[in-house]
């Protein structure tokens, strides 16, 4: 892949998933029982999935870098 379909990606790709993202949670908190009587713990889980996939992204690409 070269460096115009990354930054493509970036600059498309990330934000609509992003969009997606937030609107499948806007969803399963209005339909999702559960989730509405468990704020605490269902706010936590739909923070923590985007920071762990960023966290392990960072990671990845540090010892990449650190390999070379």
């Amino acid at each position: 892949m070269n460096s115009d379909k990354k930054f493509a990606f970036l600059v498309l790709g990330i934000p609509l998933v992003g969009l997606v993202y937030c609107g499948l949670g806007i969803t399963a908190m209005a339909s999702s029982m559960t989730i509405r009587t468990h704020p605490i713990v269902s706010g936590a889980i739909f923070i923590l999935i985007p920071l762990g996939i960023a966290a392990f992204t960072w990671i990845r690409a540090s010892a990449k870098a650190y390999k070379k």
